[in-house]
C-alpha cells in the first residue's frame, strides 16, 4: 500500500444495522449464518457485545416509519421478500438493551424531524445519554414518503425545502432544551436541602414557524451535553444542513474519487458556517464480504446475490427515490435525468453505476438488493483492509459505516479478519481510550 498520508490519525468504524431483517443485503436474513430471532432482547445484546469486542465507535440503527408501498402501490414486495421496511422495531428501546449489555460502544438511531416533537426527542435522548454514560447519538432525517405522512394524519409529505426548514427549527429547539440545565445545576444536597439549583436552570422559550417550546427540559444536562448528530443528506440543501449541524455524515459512493470530492465540499461548507472541518466525520457505507480466502469470499457474495430477490431491491430503490420504478422500461438503464423526490445521494450513486456499466433496471434491482456498495470490498481480511486504507489515505473519508450483510456471522467474520489487520497497520484502535462517544470520535463537548 501507499505510505500513510493521514498524519497519524486513525479511522472510525461504525456498524449500520436495523431492528429488522435488512442491513447490508436484502438476502441477509435468509443466510444460514443469520440469527432469525429479530424480536428477542438476546439478539440485540449479542450485537452490542460483538461491537464492543471489536472496539467499534458506534452502532447505528436506521429506522423508517411505514411499510413502503411505492412499488406498484403495494406492500407485497416489502413484506414477502423481507425488504427494507418489512419490520422495524422502535430503535430507542433496542438501544437501551444494548446500553445495558455494554460499556463503551456508541448508540445511534434515526429520528424524524418531520413527524416527531423536539421535547419528546430531547428528553428521550438525554435519558439514553445519562443511562449509557454518554454514548447517545441521533441520525437526523427529514422524512419524504407519503406512506409515512399518512401514518401521521397527513395526505402528503412536506416539500424538500419545508422539511429542511422544519429540521433546522427542530434542532434549534432541541439544543435549547439540552442546554436548559447548566452542568452543575443538579446539586442533590440533602442537608440544605437543594436538589437542583433553580438559578442554573432556564426555560428554552423557543418559538418558530414549526415549533413553540417553553421548557426547560425535565432531565438534567447529560454527559455529552447533547447527543452526537448524524446526517445523510446529499442534495445541495442537505449538504448545507449537514455542514451546519452534523458531526458524522453517512454517505454512499461507488468510488474514492467521488467520496473525496464530497468530503472536500462538505468541509468547505462547514468552514462557511464557522465550524472546524475536522468536527465533521465522513463515513461512506460499504458492504464488506470477507472470507478466509478470496474463493470463500466470492462464494459468500454469490450466495447473497442468490438469496436477494430482485423485487426486494427494486422495491427499496423505489422507496429511496420516491418513484415507482415499475413504470419504467425494465430492459433499459435508469434515466440520468429522472426527477426524483427522494434521496438524492442514492439516485446519484445508482445513476453513476448504470451509466458506467449499462446495467438495465431489471438487474439494478438485484444489485441494489444484494448489497449495492460491495464493489471492491470482497475478499480476505487483508484485501478489504487494503481497500479501506486506499480510501482513507486518499482523503475520501474519516472511516467507514460498515453495512454487515447478515448478523451475527458477518459481523463476527469482519471483526475477526479485518479489524485486526487494520489494527496491525495502526489504522484503528486496539482499545477504547475514552468513555463517551464524543471522546471516541474526537469531537468537542458543546458548552452549556
Amino acid at each position: 500500500m501507499a505510505g500513510d498520508d493521514t498524519g497519524g490519525r486513525q479511522m472510525h468504524l461504525a456498524v449500520f444495522a436495523s431492528a429488522g431483517p435488512v442491513s447490508g443485503s436484502h438476502g441477509g436474513w435468509r443466510h444460514p449464518q443469520a440469527q432469525g430471532d429479530l424480536l428477542s432482547a438476546a439478539y440485540y445484546q449479542r450485537l452490542g457485545t460483538l461491537l464492543e469486542e471489536g472496539c467499534y465507535d458506534f452502532v447505528f440503527l436506521a429506522d423508517i416509519l411505514a411499510v413502503p408501498d411505492r412499488l406498484r402501490g403495494s406492500l407485497d414486495s416489502q413484506l414477502r421478500y423481507g425488504a427494507l421496511g418489512a419490520l422495524r422495531l422502535d430503535p430507542l428501546p433496542v438501544l437501551s438493551l444494548i446500553a445495558g449489555a455494554t460499556r463503551h460502544v456508541g448508540l445511534a438511531c434515526t429520528i424524524s424531524t418531520t413527524y416527531f416533537e423536539p421535547f419528546a426527542v430531547a428528553r428521550a435522548l438525554a435519558t439514553l445519554d445519562h443511562l449509557s454514560g454518554g454514548r447517545a447519538a441521533i441520525n437526523i432525517v427529514t422524512s419524504f414518503q407519503e406512506a409515512e405522512a399518512r401514518n401521521f394524519g397527513r395526505e402528503e409529505h412536506l416539500s424538500r425545502e419545508a422539511r429542511y426548514d422544519r429540521a433546522d427549527e427542530f434542532l434549534e429547539a432541541s439544543c435549547r432544551l439540552w442546554d436548559s440545565w447548566q452542568d452543575d445545576a443538579l446539586v442533590r444536597d440533602r442537608e440544605a436541602p437543594l436538589f437542583a439549583d433553580p438559578t442554573r436552570v432556564r426555560r428554552a422559550d423557543y418559538e418558530g414557524r414549526w415549533f413553540k417550546v417553553r421548557g426547560p427540559l425535565n432531565v438534567s444536562r447529560s454527559p455529552q451535553g447533547r447527543p452526537v448528530f448524524l446526517q445523510a443528506g446529499a442534495s445541495d440543501r442537505g449538504r448545507d444542513f449537514a455542514a451546519r449541524w452534523a458531526e458524522v455524515v453517512f454517505v454512499t459512493h461507488s468510488s474514492p474519487e467521488a467520496a473525496a470530492a464530497f468530503r472536500t465540499d462538505l468541509r468547505a461548507r462547514a468552514e462557511r458556517f464557522g465550524r472546524r472541518p475536522d468536527d465533521i466525520k465522513v463515513l461512506p457505507g460499504v458492504v464488506p464480504i470477507v472470507g478466509e480466502t478470496r474463493e470463500a469470499a466470492e462464494e459468500q457474495r454469490a450466495l447473497l446475490e442468490e438469496l436477494a430477490h430482485p423485487e426486494a431491491g427494486l422495491s427499496t430503490l423505489s422507496y429511496h427515490l420516491d418513484t415507482d420504478l415499475s413504470q419504467l422500461p425494465q430492459d433499459e438503464v435508469l434515466p440520468d435525468n429522472l426527477e426524483v423526490a427522494g434521496v438524492q445521494g442514492h439516485f446519484r450513486e445508482v445513476a453513476e453505476m448504470t451509466r458506467r456499466t449499462g446495467m438495465p433496471l431489471s438487474k439494478l434491482g438485484h444489485q441494489y438488493g444484494a448489497g449495492r456498495t460491495a464493489r471492491g470490498f470482497v475478499g480476505t481480511g487483508q484485501d478489504i483492509a487494503d481497500r479501506m486504507q486506499e480510501w482513507y489515505e486518499a482523503g475520501a473519508c474519516d472511516g467507514f459505516m460498515i453495512q454487515i450483510p447478515y448478523f451475527p456471522g458477518g459481523l463476527e467474520d469482519f471483526t475477526r479478519l479485518v479489524v485486526p489487520e487494520l489494527q496491525r497497520r495502526g489504522l484503528f484502535r486496539k482499545a477504547y481510550t475514552g468513555s463517551t462517544l464524543r471522546e471516541h470520535l474526537g469531537l468537542p463537548r458543546p458548552p452549556a
